[in-house]
C-alpha cells in the first residue's frame, strides 16, 4: 500500500513539474475562436484548425448535423446543417456535396473539408480570427454545360466468391449482381438481378453431410413524383429460393406514398405513409403444409416510416402490415426502430430493436426440414414471431475542447475519459 501511495505522489509531482504553456497571441486567438460541436474526424480537425471543437453542444456557437443518403449514380450526397446558438442564435445554413461511386476516401474528405470551410466562414467572420482569413477561387468557369450521354442511367456489376475450410469442413459461396438505376427529380428507377449459391460440407468420418442454398431474383422499382409530398409507383419481383421453397415466385405491387414533410427535407426528417396492393404467383419446389404445389393470391400492405435527425440525436422507426386478401388471417405485422439520444452533457444512450408477428408462411415444406437444414438455416421454419434488440450508452467528461490531433502510437488516446458499454 505504501508503494502505491509513493508511486501516486511521484506521478502528481511529475504532472505539476510539466511545463505549462504561457499565454501568447496564439493562445488568445484560440480562446476567441468559434466553438463548434460536430462529429469531426482527425482530418477535419487538422484541415480546419481555426475553430474549437467542443464536446458539449451547449458550449458551441454553432452545431453541425451531418447526414448521408445514396444518390442515383451509386454515390452519396452529404448534407451539413449548421445551426447557430448562443452568440450566433438565429443563424442557419445548409450545405451539400455529392460524390460519385468511383471516388476515393481521400477525394471524399477533401470535398467534406471544402464544404465545411465555406459553411463556417460567416460564423468565423464574427470572431477576431476573421482578419487572418483569405478566400480564393481557382477554377475558370465554362459558359456551357455538356449534356449527359447516359441520360442519368448508372450501371453496376459485381461478383464475389469465397471459400474456406479445414480438414473436416468446407464452405463455398458465390454471389453475383447486375443493376441499373436512373434517379431524377421526377423519376426513380431501380433494376437489379441477383444470384446467390452456397454449399457447406461436413466430414463426420462415418458420413459426408452437405447442405446447399440457391436463390435467384430480378427486381424492379419504378416511382413517379407527383408533388413535394406525393408519389406513386410499383415493384415487380421474380425469382426462386431454396430457403423459401420457391421454384418460381412473382409479385406485382403498385402503390402510392405520402410524406407529411416535403421530400426536400428528407435528409433531416421523414414521415412516409405507403400503401401497396397487388398480385403474387408461386410455384413451389416441394408440396407445402397446405398441400399446394402452386398458388396465386392478391395481397396488400401498409407501411409507415418516421426518421428524424436533430441536435438531440436521431430516431428511425418503421411499421409494416400486410395480408393476403383471400384470407385476412394470413398476415404479417412488424415494427423496428433505432434511437440515439443525447440526454445530458457528455451522456448519450442508444437502443434499437424489432419484432414481427408472422402468420403468412404459405410456402413451408410439408415434410419439414432435415437436421442439417435446421442447424444451417437452409430452410424456412414455422414461427409465429421473431425479434431482436440492442442497447448501449456512452459517457464522456473532461475538457470541453477537443482540437488537438496526436497520432503517435495510434489513435487510442485523447482528451477526457470515455466509458462505453454495448
Amino acid at each position: 500500500m505504501k508503494r502505491i501511495i509513493i508511486l501516486f505522489a511521484l506521478l502528481l509531482c511529475f504532472i505539476k513539474a510539466t511545463p505549462q504553456e504561457t499565454s501568447t497571441k496564439s493562445d488568445t486567438l484560440r480562446k476567441n475562436a468559434l466553438n463548434v460541436f460536430m462529429n469531426a474526424s482527425d482530418y477535419v480537425r487538422k484541415e480546419i484548425p481555426y475553430v474549437n471543437y467542443v464536446r458539449d453542444i451547449k458550449d458551441a456557437g454553432v452545431y453541425i448535423i451531418s447526414t448521408i443518403q445514396r444518390t442515383g449514380s451509386g454515390g452519396n450526397e452529404f448534407s451539413f446543417f449548421l445551426v447557430g446558438q448562443n452568440e450566433n442564435a438565429g443563424m442557419r445554413d445548409t450545405l451539400t456535396f455529392v460524390t460519385s461511386p468511383d471516388e476515393t476516401q481521400d477525394e471524399t474528405r477533401i470535398k467534406e473539408v471544402r464544404t465545411l470551410k465555406m459553411g463556417l466562414m460567416r460564423y468565423v467572420a464574427k470572431t477576431p480570427l476573421s482578419k487572418y482569413m483569405s478566400i480564393s477561387f481557382t477554377e475558370p468557369l465554362s459558359e456551357t454545360v455538356t449534356s449527359d450521354k447516359w441520360n442519368s442511367w448508372v450501371f453496376k456489376t459485381s461478383f464475389n466468391g469465397w471459400l474456406d475450410g479445414q480438414q473436416t469442413y468446407k464452405s463455398t459461396n458465390l454471389y453475383g449482381a447486375v443493376s441499373a438505376a436512373r434517379i431524377t427529380k421526377d423519376w426513380k428507377v431501380n433494376l437489379k438481378a441477383r444470384y446467390n449459391y452456397g454449399i457447406d460440407k461436413f466430414d463426420l468420418d462415418t458420413q459426408m453431410i452437405s447442405s446447399e442454398n440457391n436463390s435467384k431474383s430480378i427486381n424492379a422499382l419504378i416511382v413517379k413524383s407527383i408533388s413535394d409530398h406525393w408519389s406513386y409507383g410499383g415493384t415487380v419481383n421474380v425469382g426462386s429460393s431454396s430457403y423459401s421453397n420457391y421454384k418460381l415466385s412473382g409479385t406485382f405491387m403498385p402503390g402510392i406514398e405520402y410524406d407529411l414533410f416535403p421530400y426536400s427535407e428528407s435528409t433531416r426528417r421523414q414521415l412516409r405513409l405507403l400503401y401497396t396492393v397487388g398480385y403474387s404467383y408461386v410455384v413451389y419446389m416441394d408440396t407445402t403444409i397446405y398441400n399446394k404445389t402452386k398458388e396465386n393470391h392478391f395481397q396488400h400492405s401498409f407501411s409507415a416510416s418516421y426518421e428524424v435527425v436533430q441536435k438531440w440525436g436521431s430516431i428511425d422507426v418503421n411499421l409494416n402490415y400486410s395480408n393476403y386478401l383471400h384470407n385476412w388471417s394470413k398476415n404479417n405485422l412488424s415494427i423496428n426502430g433505432f434511437m440515439d439520444l443525447r440526454i445530458a452533457k457528455g451522456l448519450s444512450v442508444n437502443f434499437g430493436g424489432g419484432a414481427s408477428l408472422i402468420h403468412d408462411q404459405l410456402g413451408l415444406v410439408k415434410g419439414g426440414a432435415t437436421t442439417e437444414e435446421v442447424l444451417l438455416r437452409r430452410k424456412e421454419l414455422a414461427t409465429q414471431f421473431q425479434y431482436f434488440t440492442s442497447f448501449g450508452f456512452s459517457y464522456t467528461f473532461g475538457s470541453i475542447y477537443n482540437n488537438v490531433v496526436n497520432p503517435r502510437f495510434g489513435n487510442n488516446g485523447g482528451g477526457g475519459m470515455s466509458i462505453t458499454i454495448n
